[in-house]
C-alpha cells in the first residue's frame, strides 16, 4: 500500500533526485515580508481612505448641488410679477375690474396688445364688473399695439354701453401710454404724474464718417432705390429724410385725431398741445387732457362707487416667463446677427 494512503506525503524530487522543497526561510527574509506585508497594508489603508474621501465629496457636492436646486425651483414657483393686486378674479358680487399697462407698449413686452385686450375681454364680460379702470404707467411704444389696444376699448364700450372705462395714470401716462389711455370715458392722474408727448419719433445714429476714418468699407446690395435708407452707415439723401418725415407727419396726425376722438371739446386750444410736450397731472387737467386728480383706489371709491377692486391683468406664469424671455433674447440675437430691425417708429 502506497505511503500515501497514509497520509504520509512524500518528498517531491527532480529527476536527478534532488529535493524541490524551498529552502527555510531566514529570519531576515520573515522579517522583509513583515515590513512588506506593514508597507502594503498600509497603502491599501490610505487608498481606501482617499476612495472614502472621494465618495463623501461626491455625496455633499451632489446634496448642495441638489439644494440649490431645490431652491432655484421654489423661488420660480413662488415668484409673483411684481404690481399690486388687491383681489382675485374669483372673488364674488360686483367689483371694480382692474387692468394694467406698465412699461413699454410692445409686441414683445409684458404690455403687449394681445394680453391687454385679453384682459379687458374678461373685465368686461364678467358680470360682477360695474366699471373698469386702466392703471397706466407706460413711457409709450409701438404705435401698432397702441392703436389695437385703443380700438378695442371703442369696441368693449360699445358692447357694454352701462359699463364706463376710466384710464388712471401713474409715474407717467405719454405717447403711446396716453394714446391709450384716451380711450376711456374719462382719464385721472396724480397731481405729479407726467402727461402728453403726443408725438412721433424715429432716431437712429449715423456712422458714415467713422467708417471713413478707420478705412472700412460698406457693402450693401439692394433690389430698390430706396431699400437701405435707414441704414446707418450710409448717408442720407435730403429727398429720403423729407420722405420718412411725411410718413412720421401722417403717424402723427392718426394720433392727434384719436385723442381727439377720444377727449373732445374737453381738449384746450393750445397749439403745443400735439407738439410732443408733456406736462404735470396740474397742468394736464387745465389742459383739458385729463379730467381730476386721483388714484386707482379714489376712483374706484368714489367715481365709480364700487371700492372692491379685482384686478384682470393677465399674467404668465413664472415657468413661461423665464421661457418666453429666453425666446425673445434668442429672437433679438438671431435678429441682429440677420440684420433683421425693430420698427422704427414710435409713439
Amino acid at each position: 500500500m502506497s505511503d500515501e494512503l497514509w497520509g504520509d506525503k512524500p518528498e517531491s524530487t527532480d529527476q536527478e533526485g534532488h529535493s524541490s522543497q524551498p529552502p527555510p526561510e531566514s529570519s531576515e527574509q520573515r522579517k522583509q515580508k513583515k515590513k512588506e506585508s506593514r508597507e502594503w497594508r498600509l497603502i491599501e489603508k490610505l487608498i481606501m481612505g482617499l476612495n472614502a474621501e472621494q465618495r463623501r465629496s461626491r455625496r455633499w457636492g451632489i446634496f448642495f448641488k441638489s439644494l440649490t436646486f431645490i431652491y432655484l425651483f421654489a423661488a420660480l414657483i413662488i415668484f409673483i410679477p411684481d404690481g399690486w393686486m388687491p383681489s382675485s378674479k374669483d372673488d364674488s358680487g360686483q367689483h371694480t375690474a382692474l387692468v394694467d399697462i406698465s412699461g413699454p407698449i410692445a409686441a414683445d413686452e409684458d404690455a403687449n396688445a394681445d394680453t391687454i385686450v385679453g384682459s379687458l375681454r374678461e373685465a368686461f364680460k364678467d358680470p360682477g364688473t360695474v366699471g373698469v379702470i386702466l392703471r397706466i404707467n407706460s413711457p409709450g411704444g409701438s404705435p401698432v399695439q397702441s392703436g389695437y389696444v385703443y380700438d378695442e376699448i371703442v369696441r368693449l364700450k360699445g358692447e357694454y354701453p352701462n359699463t364706463k372705462v376710466y384710464s388712471v395714470i401713474g409715474d407717467i401716462g405719454a405717447s403711446g401710454g396716453y394714446y391709450i389711455a384716451a380711450a376711456a370715458d374719462e382719464i385721472y392722474a396724480d397731481k405729479a404724474s407726467l402727461v402728453g408727448s403726443i408725438g412721433v419719433i424715429s432716431s437712429s445714429f449715423g456712422f458714415v464718417d467713422v467708417l471713413k476714418k478707420l478705412g472700412v468699407e460698406r457693402r450693401v446690395v439692394t433690389a430698390g432705390e430706396h431699400k437701405a435708407f435707414l441704414d446707418p452707415f450710409t448717408p442720407l439723401k435730403d429727398s429720403e429724410k423729407e420722405f420718412w418725415k411725411g410718413v412720421l407727419d401722417t403717424t402723427h396726425k392718426q394720433f392727434i385725431s384719436q385723442v381727439k376722438k377720444g377727449r373732445g371739446d374737453r381738449l384746450k386750444d393750445d397749439p403745443q398741445l400735439f407738439s410732443g410736450l408733456i406736462w404735470t397731472g396740474e397742468q394736464a387737467k387745465e389742459l383739458g387732457l385729463i379730467d381730476g386728480l386721483g388714484s386707482p383706489g379714489y376712483v374706484a371709491r368714489d367715481v365709480i362707487g364700487e371700492k372692491n377692486i379685482v384686478d384682470f391683468t393677465q399674467s404668465q406664469s413664472p415657468l413661461e416667463q423665464v421661457i418666453d424671455r429666453f425666446s425673445a433674447s434668442f429672437a433679438r440675437t438671431l435678429a441682429v446677427e440677420l440684420g433683421w430691425k425693430d420698427s422704427p417708429i414710435r409713439y
